[in-house]
């Protein structure tokens, strides 16, 4: 009975034990199964190898809470908009939407948009089947400028840009998670790299001096001025309301920290000054002001003022080129110039406005300067009676011409009435 009594428990302990690792396979099957059809969930790493024993099966796995947060980190997610930017009134335009379905216009090469706005791109440069942004260009983390101002684009040489857009073929913009990101953050250990118009839309700041240094949204140069605004302030610009503090879109002044404007407007008048006008249009400070636009990533093209372009003061580099005697005698007309001989054309050596032939003006070979009769009478009285100081000579005079009558130098010469004497001393009044 002993030995029949303990074979049939050790037939129910087996049947026990059997029940049971039925159930564990069937639990790890199970996880197995939900860990396959989701591969994005955390699968538990007890299921795979071989087990040793229960103990060691527990200390290999992980807690699915910690594995879940990891997972979460890992997918990088395009930046939302800051606190700080949401809710401020600004004056920026409508962004430039993508252009990659219409093969009728021509795109960059490196953010893929058609030509928008060429104050925040600069130009689109079209030649031998390249069509970049000049802006895209400056800020290409791995290009460089190999050439003289005059080959290819800007000094960047056709096979380096090339090579460039090959580059960054691969590479996705932290921002859009399209590929061609060919603008690096250069903060310390930042992997962010971005497309230049998606790091503009942003808050990046990318420098035009320098090395051309592009920072992301979070290691972006910012402003640290103490400018308290009395009441709403507006742009000094465009007349709109700015953010109540500086901020990317908000900038101010360093030197007299009373003007505002937003960074759209001041981006706008320094394309229009260029470097050598560019000033705060409320203080004038030139030195200060600029060094801190260039910093936070205002464009100042180091060229002629806009106003000073396409021929805007081209008449004032024009010389005079007529005779203006009352009666010019020479036969080809009064435009006639010559360098040399009877016909040769002298101007006024003080306002240059008019002109005389030599033999016009009764002048000899041997001089070389003149002065027109407006000039020559300039602050000056000719010693003459009224009736003839009314009636100027018909041409201009000459240098070399005849001296004034002086017959009657002995003779006291009326001076005309409302001149003072300044020949005579002073009288006191009675």
């Amino acid at each position: 009975m002993t030995w029949g009594g303990g074979q049939k428990s050790q037939l129910k302990l087996g049947q026990v034990c059997g029940q049971v690792a039925k159930k564990v396979n069937g639990i790890l099957a199970c996880s197995s199964k939900s860990a396959a059809a989701a591969p994005g969930k955390w699968s538990s790493p007890c299921t795979g190898g071989s087990r040793a024993g229960g103990s060691s099966a527990g200390a290999g796995c992980k807690p699915l809470a910690v594995m879940k947060r990891k997972s979460r980190c890992r997918k990088a997610q395009p930046p939302a908009a800051l606190p700080e930017e949401e809710g401020e009134p600004s004056c920026e335009p409508p962004q430039c939407k993508r252009q990659r379905d219409d093969p009728s216009k021509e795109v960059c090469g490196f953010c893929q948009r058609a030509d928008c706005n060429p104050e925040v791109l600069g130009q689109l440069c079209r030649q031998d089947g390249l069509c970049v942004h000049e802006n895209c260009l400056y800020h290409a983390s791995g290009l460089k400028q190999r050439g003289a101002d005059e080959e290819g684009f800007y000094g960047f040489l056709f096979p380096d840009i090339q090579e460039e857009l090959k580059r960054v073929a691969q590479k996705r913009c932290c921002i859009c998670r399209q590929a061609g990101a060919s603008v690096t953050c250069r903060a310390r250990r930042c992997p962010r790299t971005f497309h230049y118009p998606c790091g503009s839309e942003r808050g990046c700041v990318s420098q035009f001096f320098g090395e051309f240094k592009s920072f992301c949204w979070k290691h972006r140069p910012v402003q640290r001025v103490r400018a308290v605004q009395q009441d709403q302030t507006l742009c000094l610009i465009c007349q709109e309301a700015v953010a109540e503090r500086p901020r990317y879109d908000t900038l101010v002044c360093p030197t007299c920290t009373s003007a505002w404007f937003h960074r759209r407007c001041i981006q706008g008048q320094a394309l229009r000054s260029a470097l050598h006008h560019f000033r705060c249009p409320l203080c004038q400070d030139m030195g200060t002001f600029r060094e801190e636009m260039f910093r936070l990533g205002i464009k100042i093209p180091d060229r002629d003022a806009a106003w000073e372009e396409d021929g805007a003061f081209a008449d004032h580099y024009q010389r005079h080129s007529s005779c203006d005697t009352s009666q010019c005698l020479c036969p080809v007309g009064q435009q006639e110039a010559e360098e040399n001989g009877p016909w040769r054309l002298l101007l006024c050596h003080s306002c240059g406005s008019r002109g005389t032939h030599q033999r016009c003006s009764n002048l000899g070979e041997e001089v070389d300067s003149w002065e027109c009769w407006d000039c020559r009478d300039t602050g000056t009285v000719p010693a003459l009676q009224p009736a003839q100081a009314l009636d100027p000579p018909a041409q201009g005079p000459s240098r070399t011409g005849p001296a004034p009558d002086t017959s009657r130098g002995d003779e006291e010469v009326e001076i005309p009435a409302g001149l003072p004497h300044t020949n005579l001393p002073s009288q006191a009044l009675p």
